[in-house]
C-alpha cells in the first residue's frame, strides 16, 4: 500500500468517510414508484440490482428513515425504472419530491402500479420478500413484465451524475 490509500474500520469513524468510501462504485440510478392507496409515489435509488435469472428477480434497498419508507414496505407491486443518461431531471424531481408525477409522462398499470414512460428499461414487479438490512431494508421483487429501450444509462459516482465513455 502507499500513502494514497487510507485504511480504516467503519465503525470507528465519522460515516462520511465510509459513504465516500462506497461512492467510488459507480452505479446505475433508478426511480421506484408504487401506489400509496391515496396516489402514485415515487423514490430516487441507486441501490438497484439483479438478483436472479430463474426466477426474474430484482432487489433494491429502501433507506428506514425515509418518509417514503412505509409505503414502500406496505406496497404489494412496485416497478423500478432505470433512467437514461438524458433523464437527470426525473432523477432529481423524484429525489427531493416523491409527488413529482405531474413533471413526467405517466400511467397506471393494470395491477394500479404508477409507470413513468420513456426509461431505459422498467421492471414492473411484484414483492417477493424483504429482509431486514441494518439502516434500510432489503426488498425482493419478482419481474412479472420488463419494458426495455436503447440509450444509455445515467450513473453516479462519487456524489455526481454522468454518463459511460467507452475506453479502448
Amino acid at each position: 500500500m502507499n500513502a494514497l490509500h487510507k485504511i480504516f474500520d467503519p465503525a470507528d469513524v465519522d460515516s462520511r468517510a465510509f459513504r465516500e468510501a462506497l461512492g467510488r462504485f459507480g452505479t446505475g440510478v433508478t426511480v421506484i414508484t408504487c401506489d400509496t392507496g391515496t396516489g402514485p409515489l415515487g423514490i430516487t435509488a441507486n441501490s438497484f440490482s439483479s438478483l436472479s435469472l430463474d426466477p426474474p428477480l430484482v432487489m433494491w434497498a429502501p433507506a428506514k428513515s425515509s418518509s417514503r419508507y412505509p409505503f414502500y414496505m406496505a406496497a404489494e407491486r412496485f416497478a423500478i425504472h432505470v433512467i437514461g443518461s438524458e433523464q437527470t431531471g426525473m432523477c432529481q424531481a423524484f429525489a427531493r419530491d416523491g409527488n413529482a408525477f405531474d413533471q413526467f409522462d405517466w400511467e397506471l398499470s393494470p395491477e394500479g402500479v404508477p409507470l413513468l414512460n420513456g426509461c431505459l428499461s422498467r421492471f414492473e414487479c411484484k414483492t417477493h420478500a424483504t429482509h431486514d438490512g441494518g439502516d434500510h431494508s432489503i426488498v425482493v421483487g419478482r419481474v412479472e413484465r420488463v419494458t426495455t429501450r436503447p440509450g444509455d444509462p445515467l450513473l453516479f459516482v462519487s456524489g455526481k451524475f454522468g454518463s459511460f465513455e467507452q475506453t479502448s
